[in-house]
């Protein structure tokens, strides 16, 4: 999918880094660390889920919020975005790009769908119904909010008239995200269902903006003069992603417990 000026394999890695990086960050440093830190006694971790024998409303939320702590700390990397090689600078906007479309995502997930974090967020608030609408709102505005900063910070990888660059950009790592969170959802401790109603929403449905950003920036802006350069062959990155994806698969797809 990713046009010839683009080295193929090297985009695939950065997607399925920034896809495991997002995934990390908001199981593990978010949920998992939250309940560790409130006191949980045994926690097992996955692509999917966090279970832990404790529950509360800041070990929902806090998946999220370190979400958009990191879309915001990558957006600030991205300030500076012409001192870096192209493939880093992509690895940066995929990384914000994550981040950002889980966090505001998972508003908008949770108040349609009454289910997952921020449904157990706002879990017997009253009058519930206007907790969810408000959800809804929140989600659809941050969210819109989100493909505008991407869509800034892809800008400068639209060739001039050509938009098959963009929609390789964009595209692949949508599909090779959806693929890998969906393998890795298939090892998981907790059972298909979460495969169903965590892995794939959170991807597939979090990252459907990718899909829709070419069509947003088909038009040049006024003062669009930087340009990216291709993404050529890196074989660290592609070493990284490989690596990254056979824990994710392998180890952290099938869950990791921890006691005290």
């Amino acid at each position: 999918m990713a046009s010839a000026r683009d080295d193929r394999l090297t985009v695939i890695a950065i997607s399925a880094l920034a896809c495991t990086l997002q995934d990390v960050l908001h199981e593990g440093l978010g949920h998992g660390v939250t309940a560790w830190l409130s006191g949980a006694h045994r926690l097992i971790l996955s692509t999917v889920a966090l279970q832990s024998d404790i529950e509360t409303r800041w070990i929902s939320a806090s998946g999220t919020l370190v979400n958009l702590l990191f879309g915001a700390v990558f957006w600030l990397l991205l300030r500076g975005a012409s001192r870096y090689q192209p493939a880093t600078r992509y690895f940066l906007v995929m990384a914000m790009a994550g981040n950002l479309f889980t966090g505001t995502g998972y508003f908008l997930f949770s108040g349609v769908a009454n289910f997952g974090d921020w449904a157990a967020v706002i879990h017997g608030l009253q009058p519930y119904w206007a907790w969810r609408v408000g959800l809804v709102a929140l989600g659809a505005v941050s969210y819109y909010a989100s493909m505008l900063l991407v869509a800034t910070a892809l800008r400068p990888f639209r060739p001039g008239d050509q938009p098959g660059r963009l929609r390789g950009l964009c595209w692949t790592p949508y599909f090779s995200d959806g693929i890998l969170s969906g393998l890795s959802g298939l090892l998981n401790p907790f059972g298909l269902f979460y495969v169903v109603a965590s892995a794939l929403p959170s991807t597939l449905g979090a990252n459907a903006g990718l899909l829709s950003l070419p069509s947003m920036m088909r038009r040049p802006r006024p003062g669009d003069v930087e340009r990216a350069g291709p993404i050529a062959r890196g074989v660290a990155w592609i070493a990284a992603g490989a690596l990254a994806s056979l824990l994710f698969i392998l180890v952290l797809g099938r869950g990791v417990t921890w006691s005290r």
